[in-house]
């Protein structure tokens, strides 16, 4: 910057997360990057001052677990307003998911047609999932080669019985498509329940009339997710793939990743905001609207996973944002509603507001588990990811001394069901900057302008 161009935004006075400090900070920002960090920056100096007195300032979350389903179920949920609900959430950048679309992200162009609805139709920045599949090892490297972050499999049945439909991988297509994945270096993310188990018990239940919602998580066990797990787990052995275990529910699943990576396996672990806010006693309040798979568990399990979490052992916090129409969550039976929960907007303040808020954990572990941890495991620590010069200017400011009750006015995702409505949330999200640009703000709501980008 040359002595006489000014700064495009200074955001002045707030409590700055940067990766091992909490400090009152200035933060310059010139052509969507941070280009200072000081003390007493001079708002002369700036074409806008933002005064952030009594905020803290956080690294914009980057979610890697969501599903916006287009092209094809634009009716569930759409890149316009799944995006609104992200960035109103603190979220700066997303990794959609290659399911459930129609066709789902499993050849390059079915991605083409992924990125062509995305294109400027998403309020912050993406990137692309893309799928393991039977039958389509033969498409793994020409997506490698247009651009997905890595992919996706999952090892008990998606759920949807539809013909074109994301289908769960065997045991062959698991370990060749690990093979081939390791070649080109990237990541599998892998839903990790036991088709078997969790088949049969369902099967079970519902042929002996076992239909509540108690009896949907007695059919999903932890030891279906622990099997899964194991069993990937020894397949990356043999293969020298990465993985990603998304969404583990179990304090047991933890630690079989955890023992894994001690004998040298490239292994990350996300956990959800579900997992850590809810347990299976609120599937009897609140419905399927919790529904979601592997299911909530009991409360000392939660408790143990909020542990996990306070002793470094997750990698990354998700929303896995799985929305549907308002429809498909009323059933005959629990088993028959659609398993997806629709939080995305909540992630941060669930997290933030729990786990710094309630419980005292150090701000700059959540900032981490919500963004820095994200960005090393998919390669976009030199541009995003926490607060540093040079970085992108992806921020979130927050209040954490106000308190609410989430309600559906307060959605901006299309179908406006959460199992958090009614809920009081312990901070609020106030504004959300995406490369120095306001796309959220409490009061202004919505930016006019659908800045996002694909990151790749």
């Amino acid at each position: 910057m040359t002595g006489n161009e000014k700064l495009d935004l200074i955001i002045k006075n707030g409590s700055i997360v940067l990766k091992d400090e909490v400090r009152m900070l200035d933060i310059g920002i010139k052509n969507g990057k941070i280009i200072q960090l000081g003390e007493g920056l001079n708002g002369e100096l700036a074409e806008e001052t933002l005064d952030a007195s009594g905020l803290t300032v956080m690294a914009g979350m980057i979610d890697v677990h969501v599903h916006l389903n287009e092209p094809g179920l634009g009716e569930w949920e759409g890149f316009v307003t799944g995006s609104a609900a992200l960035a109103a959430g603190g979220c700066t950048t997303y990794i959609d998911m290659p399911l459930n679309g129609i066709p789902p992200t499993v050849t390059v162009s079915a991605m083409q047609q992924k990125l062509a609805s995305a294109k400027d139709r998403s309020y912050v920045d993406y990137a692309i999932w893309g799928g393991l599949v039977p039958g389509k090892l033969h498409e793994l490297i020409p997506l490698h080669e247009a651009g997905v972050v890595g992919f996706k499999a999952f090892m008990s049945s998606p759920g949807d019985p539809s013909e074109d439909a994301f289908r769960e991988v065997d045991d062959y297509t698991l370990l060749e498509g690990m093979k081939i994945i390791a070649s080109v270096g990237k990541v599998l993310a892998l839903h990790a329940e036991s088709e078997p188990i969790v088949s049969k018990l369902g099967r079970d239940m519902r042929e002996t009339g076992r239909l509540s919602p108690s009896d949907y998580v007695a059919s999903r066990p932890i030891v279906a997710e622990l099997e899964a797990i194991n069993r990937a787990l020894f397949y990356a052995e043999q293969t020298g793939c990465a993985l990603h275990f998304v969404h583990i529910s179990s304090e047991a699943g933890v630690h079989s990743i955890l023992k894994a990576r001690e004998r040298g396996l490239d292994v990350t672990v996300e956990t959800c905001p579900h997992y850590l806010a809810l347990t299976s006693a609120d599937l009897e309040t609140k419905g399927a609207v919790a529904k979601c798979s592997p299911p909530l568990r009991d409360a000392v399990e939660r408790g143990k996973l909020w542990d996990a979490v306070g002793k470094g052992q997750f990698d990354m916090i998700s929303s896995d944002h799985s929305p549907c129409p308002v429809s498909m969550k009323v059933a005959d039976n629990f088993f028959d509603a659609w398993g997806g929960i629709a939080g995305a907007q909540s992630s941060v303040e669930l997290i933030v507001g729990e786990g710094y808020v309630k419980r005292g954990l150090p701000l700059t572990l959540l900032t981490d588990l919500l963004s820095g941890g994200p960005a090393r495991r998919f390669g976009l620590q030199e541009t995003k990811g926490e607060i540093r010069i040079g970085l992108d200017a992806d921020l979130v400011l927050l209040d954490l001394k106000q308190t609410y009750v989430l309600e559906e006015s307060h959605l901006y995702q299309k179908h406006k069901h959460s199992p958090y409505l009614g809920e009081e949330l312990h901070c609020r999200v106030k504004a959300t900057y995406l490369r120095g640009q306001a796309v959220y703000g409490e009061n202004a709501g919505l930016s006019e302008m659908m800045r996002g980008q694909w990151v790749n």
